[in-house]
C-alpha cells in the first residue's frame, strides 16, 4: 500500500515553497510576463477533446507529497552534501555518458515502489527475493554509481545522508548534464529497511496509453503529468530485447508493428539483425547518434518512430493532444520542459520516509542491523 500524508496543511506549505522556487528558476509565469508555455498552446489543440481539461499545471491531489521534507536538509548536518552528489554525478558523466539515463531510471523504478525509499536499491536480505530480481528491474543499471556518491558522503558526513536523497538528487542533476531543467529538491527522506519484490509493478514497454495512464493514475498523476514524465525516454537507449516483437510477427500477425512508420522497421532490423560488437540498442537521437533530452521525442513518436510500443500507444488515444502540445516547436519545448520539472517534483515526493520512520544506511544496498 502506499503510504498517504498526514497534513494537507504542512503539504499545501511545501507545494507554495516548491511553486515559488520553481517561478524563480523561471519555470512558471513572471508577473506581467504574459501566459506561461502551456497557456499559449492550449487552445490549439481542443478539437481533440481528452486531456485534464486543466488550464494550468496542478499538483492536484498527489497520494503522497512532502511533509516533512525541506530545502536545504542537510544544511546543518552535511552542508557539502547537494555539492558532493553534483559533483560526484558530474564525474561519472564525464566517464561515461550512459549514467546519467541509468540514474533517472532507478529513480523511476524506486517511487513507483512504496514511493521514493531507496527500497530499489537493497539486495537480497536472507535469502528473500528484493526489487532488483522483479523483471522490470533486471535491467536496471547505476547501482556502481550510487555506491560511489554515498561512499564519498559517507566519508565526509557519516551516518547523515539517506540513499533515497541520493538517488532523487542524483536524477535532477543527471538530467541537467543532459540538457533537461533543473528544478528544486527537497531531502529528508530516508531509506526503507525493506525491499518490495512482489510490488513491483511498472508499466510494460508493450503497455497501451490506458495502460500506462492507470498505473500513473494510481501514483497521483494525470494525463498530462503521466505524458511529460514520459519524455524522460528522450535519453538513453533501449535494449533490442525490449522492442524486437514489434519487428516480424507483432501479436501474432506475421507483420510488423502497424503503427510503426516502414522506414523506422527497416532501421530498428537493422540494429537489432546486427552481428560483432555494435550495441544492439536504439535512443531517440537527436542528431546521428547524439543522445540529449528534449520534445524530439514528442515529435518522433508524430512520426510514427517510437521505439517502445508504450511510447507509440501515447498517439493513439486522448494523450495524443499533449504529443502534439510538445511536439509544436519552440513553445511546446518550453511547455514540455516546465511540465516536466513540476512532474518531476511531484515524483520526487511520492510517499517518503521522514522523521523517525525508516532509517539512514551506511551501505545503500543493505539495510541497518
Amino acid at each position: 500500500m502506499l503510504r498517504y500524508p498526514a497534513a494537507w496543511g504542512a503539504i499545501s506549505i511545501c507545494l507554495l515553497a516548491v511553486f515559488l522556487i520553481l517561478c524563480a528558476d523561471s519555470l512558471c509565469t513572471h508577473a506581467g510576463g504574459g501566459g506561461s508555455s502551456y497557456h499559449l498552446l492550449e487552445d490549439d489543440d481542443d478539437e481533440d477533446g481528452g486531456g485534464d481539461g486543466s488550464s494550468s499545471f496542478s499538483f492536484s491531489s498527489p497520494r503522497a507529497t512532502p511533509g516533512e521534507l525541506a530545502f536545504g536538509f542537510y544544511d546543518r548536518t552535511c552542508p557539502d552534501a547537494e555539492g558532493i552528489v553534483a559533483s560526484t554525478v558530474r564525474e561519472l558523466f564525464l566517464a561515461d555518458s550512459n549514467v546519467a539515463a541509468a540514474l533517472v531510471r532507478l529513480f523511476f523504478h524506486d517511487c513507483f515502489v512504496h514511493g521514493c525509499d531507496a527500497s530499489v536499491l537493497l539486495d537480497r536480505v536472507s535469502g528473500g527475493r528484493s526489487e532488483r530480481d522483479a523483471a522490470p528491474n533486471r535491467s536496471l543499471r547505476g547501482f556502481g554509481a550510487v555506491d560511489k556518491i554515498k561512499a564519498r558522503l559517507e566519508k565526509t558526513c557519516p551516518e547523515t545522508v539517506s540513499c533515497a536523497d541520493i538517488l532523487a538528487l542524483a536524477a535532477r542533476d543527471s538530467l541537467v548534464l543532459v540538457g533537461g531543467p533543473s528544478y528544486p529538491v527537497l531531502t529528508g527522506r530516508r531509506d526503507s529497511a525493506r525491499s518490495f519484490h512482489d510490488d513491483v509493478s511498472i508499466p510494460s514497454p508493450n503497455a497501451t496509453h490506458a495502460m500506462t495512464l492507470d498505473s500513473f493514475a494510481r501514483r497521483g498523476f494525470t494525463e498530462r503529468e503521466t505524458v511529460a514524465l514520459l519524455g524522460a525516454h528522450s535519453i538513453g537507449k533501449v535494449q533490442c530485447r525490449f522492442f524486437r516483437d514489434r519487428l516480424y510477427n507483432f501479436a501474432g500477425t506475421g507483420e510488423p508493428d502497424d503503427s510503426l512508420d516502414a522506414d523506422m522497421v527497416g532501421e530498428m532490423r537493422a540494429v537489432c539483425g546486427g552481428a560483432g560488437t555494435a550495441p544492439m540498442e536504439m535512443g531517440y537521437y537527436r542528431q546521428g547518434r547524439e543522445v540529449g533530452f528534449g520534445a524530439h521525442y514528442y515529435a518522433k513518436l508524430l512520426a510514427g518512430r517510437g521505439i517502445l510500443r508504450s511510447d507509440q500507444q501515447l498517439t493513439a488515444g486522448s494523450t495524443v493532444r499533449w504529443v502534439r502540445v510538445y511536439a509544436s516547436g519552440v513553445r511546446g519545448e518550453e511547455a514540455f520542459r516546465e511540465d516536466f520539472a513540476h512532474a518531476m517534483v511531484k515524483l520526487s515526493a511520492l510517499a517518503p520516509l521522514t522523521g523517525s520512520a525508516g532509517q539512514v544506511r551506511i551501505t545503500c544496498s543493505k539495510p541497518l542491523g
